[in-house]
């Protein structure tokens, strides 16, 4: 186990039949999150790499889970105005010309502590395109039917700081895994996938009780009741999340891929491009100086 307070490749925490591999230097990433039952391995979330050691990572984007930390999502243009002043932030991956996603997934974390089956990482953004300092954490705590994830971010600025946090799990998929969950409306998007209009969230969008692999979503929704579940079919287990008073949940699913994303997150896609008086009811907060906004995550793996 690696010592708090030093640079961690990885961190395995162990509890049950449950398994989860941290890559503090990759964004603070989960790298796998793994079921094992007599001599097999089933990842609840897509592993990273065919090594059960997750070493297979080369960025967050490789991984499990990775934290979504100011913000979640995008911001149209790369610019917003907040309170008299222009914020202008660089495109973070090549063919997308939106910032995405914070800072946090993009930077190594700290390992502040680790047992068995806990551990607490932790980074400092200094002031840059991004104009305000703050701390970010996050813990995991892992017990033989579930993983908890708690991410918090602290404003250290003197001004105050809009701030909206998310989590972004990759898991497996077949023709035979089903997403189950209960939301109000959708937001249809554009080629740059940003937000274009509010409809209900029925048809092609209907997230009651449905096959979820290769549907070719990537859409915002709201209305979250908090609770997904998640089955894949046949004798292996299933998996409940839970983050209650979250609110907002993001679905990736793309076609060809073998995989999707369910992600608790706290706004809107592309939240921080409306006027601050719209806000509140898109689920972005400000924090003024020293003030802390979390983010609470539960996966519960239920028999099948």
């Amino acid at each position: 186990m690696p010592e708090a307070g030093v640079a961690a490749t990885r961190v395995i925490l162990t509890a049950g039949p449950l398994r989860v591999v941290l890559a503090p230097e990759l964004g603070g990433s989960i790298a796998r999150f793994d079921w094992l039952e007599d001599g097999a391995c089933r990842p609840l979330m897509r592993g990273a790499g065919p090594d059960e050691s997750g070493s297979g990572a080369a960025s967050a984007l490789d991984c499990a889970c990775f934290p979504l930390v100011p913000f979640a999502n995008r911001i149209r243009g790369g610019r917003f105005e907040f309170r008299g002043e222009t914020i202008r932030l660089s495109p973070t991956i090549a063919h997308d010309p939106s910032p995405l996603h914070g800072q946090g997934w993009r930077v190594p974390w700290e390992l502040v502590q680790c047992d068995a089956a806990s551990a607490e990482l932790r980074f400092r953004h200094e002031p840059g395109e991004w104009p305000w300092a703050y701390e970010a954490r996050q813990t995991f705590t892992l017990a033989a039917d579930r993983l908890d994830v708690v991410l918090a971010c602290t404003n250290l600025d003197e001004r105050p700081m809009p701030c909206g946090l998310g989590l972004h799990p990759f898991h497996p998929c077949d023709p035979d895994t089903r997403l189950a969950t209960r939301v109000g409306g959708v937001w249809t998007v554009d080629a740059s996938v940003l937000p274009l209009a509010h409809v209900p969230a029925e048809g092609r969008y209907d997230l009651s009780d449905r096959a979820i692999c290769d549907q070719d979503l990537d859409n915002g929704f709201d209305g979250w009741s908090g609770t997904a579940l998640i089955r894949w079919g046949g004798a292996g287990p299933a998996l409940r999340l839970t983050s209650p008073g979250t609110g907002f949940l993001q679905v990736y699913a793309p076609p060809g891929r073998g995989l999707f994303a369910v992600e608790p997150v706290q706004h809107a896609n592309g939240a921080l491009n409306a006027p601050e008086a719209q806000w509140a009811d898109l689920g972005l907060a400000v924090l003024g100086p020293g003030e802390t906004r979390s983010l609470h995550a539960r996966w519960v793996v239920e028999p099948a």
